[in-house]
């Protein structure tokens, strides 16, 4: 078949761009051709919470990329949506994770005709930090759909609750296997400048008030933990909100010194070094979907503490890849207290996160796919 996957992809960066990189390259290598149409402009700058969009890694030679999309011209949507007609696809996949990309991505769909099957792999229905009129703009992309894929039953559910009544399927986000070999702790260690004799729990990736940070820190700070003077955190990633509360929050309950901070984005070549480093990844969420966090995790095969909110329970299995435990400060530090004094159950959550992780390929989210658009072109 010829695909078009409308998607960020190089030069700019992030999880989605990075995934469906991947995506790219698994259905090449089943045998068809893709093209992905990325953005000219994704977010104008006084939308964008990060320093900078653009990667600095070079531009893969295996695939083909388009930058075409400007998401706030509608001129440009139309006539990208004219040139996608000309491209002639069998299949459209679009990426979806934001109501703001609603407009541009559902009026060039609508363009590019109905020859084509267009299916949504749907990131988020709804954004986890709710906006005035985004459950207009998601309609308006699903309505330029023939059928939807999602990673976890929280996205299936919020598309119930949103009224679309096409087919939806469900494949788990796969494993994030672009980062490399893991790094060995004493060469991460050194990398980063980390001290051996100290026990690290991760905190990863872009830095928003629904990652609940704070939740990580007042553990730190609690009774079961403070007396553990090995441990520290090591909070890595770009920050999209103000860290200015967090760092008073530690200096506050006294735990300032046991943090470490290396607020910035993190290259995809020094990812390896980070996990290596970890004897625990944390994520206390809030609120979520699926995390492409918990898969980084798997390829690098790091137990996780995980918050029990939308998709992550799914995607974490309680006691066989991680501890799966009420979005509180309290109930986070019980389960790395746990963690820490159980060597049994350590040994087996180290031994079942790579159990787990075979189940999410990416050739099964690719089949997926392809299953779902051959159903919905029969059925049209």
């Amino acid at each position: 078949m010829r695909i078009a996957l409308i998607s960020p992809a190089h030069p700019l960066r992030g999880g989605i761009a990075a995934s469906s990189e991947r995506l790219a390259r698994e259905l090449q290598g089943m045998g068809h051709e893709v093209t992905i149409f990325s953005f000219s402009l994704q977010y104008p700058d006084l939308l964008f919470p990060g320093k900078t969009q653009y990667t600095d890694d070079p531009a893969p030679a295996d695939l083909h990329i388009r930058t075409e999309i400007n998401s706030v011209n509608p001129y440009n949507w139309l006539r990208t949506g004219m040139r996608l007609r000309r491209y002639r696809p069998d299949l459209i996949v679009s990426r979806f994770w934001l109501p703001f990309m609603g407009p541009a991505i559902g009026t060039i769909q609508r363009l590019a005709g109905k020859k084509a099957v267009r299916i949504g792999l749907i990131d988020n229905a709804l954004p986890h930090e709710p906006r005035p009129g985004d459950r207009p703009l998601t309609r308006w992309y699903l309505g330029s759909l023939d059928a939807a894929l999602v990673m976890s039953q929280a996205v299936a559910d919020d598309l119930q609750r949103l009224g679309f009544r096409k087919p939806v399927a469900r494949a788990p986000h796969p494993v994030y296997d672009n980062f490399g070999a893991a790094a060995t702790r004493e060469e991460a260690l050194n990398a980063l400048g980390l001290s051996a004799n100290a026990t690290w729990l991760l905190f990863f990736g872009f830095i928003r008030a629904y990652k609940g940070l704070d939740l990580a820190i007042e553990a730190l700070a609690s009774p079961l933990l403070r007396k553990r003077n090995d441990l520290r955190l090591l909070i890595a990633g770009e920050s999209y909100t103000d860290t200015a509360p967090c760092r008073a929050l530690a200096e506050r309950l006294g735990v300032a010194d046991r943090i470490v901070w290396h607020e910035q984005y993190i290259p995809t070549e020094q990812v390896r070094h980070y996990f290596g480093a970890a004897d625990l990844v944390v994520q206390p969420y809030k609120s979520a979907t699926q995390s492409g966090i918990t898969q980084i995790a798997y390829h690098f095969g790091k137990p996780m503490v995980v918050t029990r909110v939308g998709g992550l329970p799914e995607m974490v299995p309680h006691e066989r890849a991680g501890l799966v435990v009420p979005p509180t400060a309290e109930a986070i530090a019980q389960a790395i207290a746990r963690f820490l004094d159980d060597a049994t159950l350590r040994q087996k959550l180290e031994r079942g996160v790579r159990e787990v992780a075979r189940q999410y390929s990416w050739a099964h989210l690719a089949e997926t796919l392809l299953a779902l658009a051959a159903s919905s072109r029969n059925k049209s």
